[in-house]
This record gives structure tokens, C-alpha cells and sequence, in this order.
């Protein structure tokens, strides 16, 4: 077996909990975050269903105590909460002692406060501040200041839908390259305008409660959230005597270049992906416990995903669902949410249920685990395909 990466801390915010042991609850309670939406002004806000964050900016500027003066963006906001939570639960009290890096994963950065003040900022100078906080990189930037990392890495990843996952992958590549000793891994999405603009002009939103794997799911419902993972050497675990939550044991990427805005409808980006995973863990696909699927319920990514399933698994397909029923799909941080999610599967022996479930699709047989089952697990592979092929999955286990 390879040498895993280990995770001592993990913190999230998303649309049902404000941190790890809500999003948990929420989780085992069947309890959805999906709703209207409320907090932006649209034209679509009766159109569709979406998981927003139920904290306003003010509130969330409140946690952080920051100046009413800040720039800050909603991702920023939700990243910074997120990546703190991490770092407390992995009992860092001085951030300096060892080589650390944050890599954060974003793909609306800033545009939130972009959109809202875009046509006073020639106006008010007071409203001029948000500029700089547009591009993605900003909100790491404020994470990191937040954190207390300024002299190491810190950088930003945006590959939409796999950004988060890819995080965590680099995280982990340069832990065993020796390049950090430890890294803060994760993504932040807010709500906007433009991502709901953007998706709607793909027409695969949906205005009702998403549907993964249903044969007539009708498309996803988009959701805000952040979540961060905290990756530590084997050294550092042992001079500081520290629990483990799971390792990073193996990740795969592929750009199949297949569409701009679609998968293969035979899965060959995440076939490859999933197919990388288990090679980096030198594991064989019986060695997988549990799938958290990517599962976002538009007609393309579930046939493209449970064909990419089938393929890597034959008719021995492990256990799988997904989460996005209960967050919606955060975007650039869905990898780092169900990364949470995974983790919580293995302390807790749980696979949690695939909501909304109503009609087996007729492409394939595979059908998701429908119920909170119990269930001794060691290993789950987490899944995350994004636009124009780029796909990255990780697969987390008890065992380094």
C-alpha cells in the first residue's frame, strides 16, 4: 500500500449546518438544505431551487470580527469560517511551527460584490474597495491572512466543479514531495447572479428538489458552501502525538477534452480519473468501500458517471449516493464538502442516503443506496467531474 497523507482537522459551512457536527446531524436527519431562493435579488428566484447559507454577510462579518470597513467578498466570508474551523479542529495554535500552505478552490470569487456594486463604483469611492476583491484569488489571500499564513504557498486553484478535489490533490502531492510539511486544502463558492445566470442559460437547473441517479431527475439545484481540509506529514503527526481523522490515499485527474460544458456520455474522463485514483492508492476497485458520488442530477453527469462506474467496477459496484440532494451543487467547493462527507462515512460506518430517489434510470441497473445504512467502512473513494473534461477523484481511508 502507498503512504497516505494524514487529516487531522476538517471545518465546513454549507447550506445544512454552519459547521462539521451540523452538516453531520443534518446528514443523518435527512434534512435538506434546498429552498427558494432568498438572499439575491433575480428574476429567477421563483424559477428554481437552490441551498443557500442561511448567515447574511453581516453576520458572518460579525464571526470573523472584522471591520465594517473590510472588502471582503461572500466567499471570502465562507471560506474564512470554513478553513478556521479546519485549523481549530486540528489543534493548531501556532501555524508557524511547520512549513504550511494553503491551497483554496474558487470559481465566483469575488463577482458577488462585482455584480452588486458594478454600476455605482465610477459613483461611490466608498463602494471602489470590491475591485480588488473580484478576482479568486482574493478570497485566498483573506483566508490566509485569517489563518495566519504569509511566508509559505498559498495559492488558488479554479477548475470549476473538480477544484476543490484538485486542491486536496496538490495538497497531498507536495506533502510527499516534501515541499510542505502541512496544508489547508478546500474550496469556497458563494451564490451570484452569474453562476445562476451562467447555469441557467445551460438550462439544466431545476425547480424543484434535485434528483440524483432518478430517471427523470430534471436538473441540479445550485448551492453556496466552503470546507477545508487540514494535511499533515507523517512527522508532524508524530511529533506532535496527533489523532487522524483518515488519509489521502490515492487521486487521479483527467482532461478528456471531450465538450466545453459536458462529460462523455460514456465516462471516459471519469473512468480515467477514478481508474488513476486506485493506481496512486494500489488498490483493486473490491478495495472500495463506499462512493460519494459526484452525482449532480442533470441528465449528462449521472449517465456519464454510473457508465464510469460500471466500467471501473463491473457487476461488483460498491455502495454509492449523493450528497447534493441535501447542499446542492457548491461548484468549486463540492469536492471539498463531500471530502467532509466521506470522512464523516468512515468514523461513523455510514453511507448516507441518496435523496429524492423516485425512478431507476433505464440506461444501467446501478442503483444508489436510498436509505442511512450502517457499515463497516474502511475506504471511500469520493468523486468530482468538472466542465471541458477536467475530472479528480479521492479516495480517503482509515489505514495510511
Amino acid at each position: 500500500m502507498s503512504q497516505g497523507i494524514a487529516i487531522t482537522g476538517m471545518g465546513i459551512i454549507s447550506a445544512i449546518g454552519n459547521n462539521v457536527a451540523e452538516n453531520y446531524n443534518a446528514l443523518i436527519n435527512e434534512n435538506k438544505g434546498i429552498s427558494r431562493i432568498s438572499k439575491i435579488d433575480t428574476i429567477h428566484k421563483n424559477d428554481i431551487m437552490v441551498g443557500e447559507i442561511a448567515y447574511t454577510n453581516q453576520e458572518l462579518e460579525s464571526l470573523l470580527n472584522l471591520p465594517p470597513d473590510n472588502n471582503y467578498s461572500r466567499t471570502a466570508f465562507l471560506g474564512a469560517i470554513a478553513a478556521k474551523e479546519a485549523v481549530t479542529h486540528a489543534g493548531i495554535t501556532d501555524i508557524t511551527a511547520y512549513k504550511t500552505g494553503l491551497i483554496s478552490a474558487t470559481s465566483v470569487g469575488g463577482m458577488d460584490m462585482t455584480e452588486k456594486y458594478y454600476y455605482q463604483y465610477f459613483e461611490d469611492k466608498s463602494k471602489q474597495k470590491y475591485i480588488a476583491g473580484h478576482n479568486a484569488g482574493d478570497s485566498t489571500q483573506k483566508i490566509a491572512q485569517q489563518l495566519g499564513i504569509k511566508e509559505s504557498l498559498v495559492t488558488t486553484i479554479s477548475t470549476a466543479c473538480s477544484s476543490a478535489a484538485n486542491a486536496i490533490m496538490l495538497g497531498a502531492r507536495l506533502i510527499k514531495a516534501g515541499k510542505l510539511d502541512r496544508v489547508v486544502v478546500g474550496g469556497s463558492d458563494c451564490m451570484s447572479k452569474f453562476t445562476i445566470n451562467g447555469f441557467k442559460t445551460l438550462m439544466i437547473l431545476s425547480d424543484t428538489y434535485n434528483t440524483p441517479f432518478d430517471d427523470n431527475r430534471k436538473g441540479l439545484n445550485l448551492g453556496e458552501a466552503a470546507a477545508y481540509l487540514v494535511l499533515e506529514s507523517d512527522a508532524v503527526v508524530a511529533a506532535e502525538n496527533k489523532p487522524v481523522l483518515g488519509y489521502v490515499k490515492g487521486y487521479g485527474n483527467a482532461n478528456d477534452a471531450y465538450h466545453q460544458t459536458a462529460s462523455s456520455e460514456n465516462g471516459d474522463g471519469a473512468t480515467i480519473a477514478m481508474e488513476k485514483a486506485l493506481e496512486v492508492a494500489n488498490f483493486k476497485p473490491e478495495d472500495i468501500d463506499y462512493i460519494n458520488a459526484h452525482g449532480t442530477a442533470t441528465g449528462n453527469n449521472d449517465l456519464s458517471e454510473g457508465r464510469a462506474i460500471i466500467r471501473v467496477f463491473g457487476d461488483k459496484t460498491p455502495e454509492f449516493s449523493s450528497t447534493k440532494a441535501y447542499t446542492g451543487h457548491t461548484l468549486a467547493a463540492a469536492g471539498a464538502i463531500e471530502a467532509v462527507y466521506s470522512i464523516l462515512a468512515l468514523q461513523h460506518n455510514i453511507i448516507f442516503p441518496n435523496l429524492n430517489f423516485k425512478t431507476q434510470m433505464q440506461e444501467f441497473s446501478i442503483t444508489p443506496e436510498l436509505a442511512l445504512k450502517e457499515k463497516p467502512l474502511k475506504t471511500v473513494m469520493s468523486n468530482s467531474f468538472g466542465f471541458g473534461g477536467n475530472c479528480s477523484t479521492v479516495i480517503f481511508s482509515k489505514d495510511a
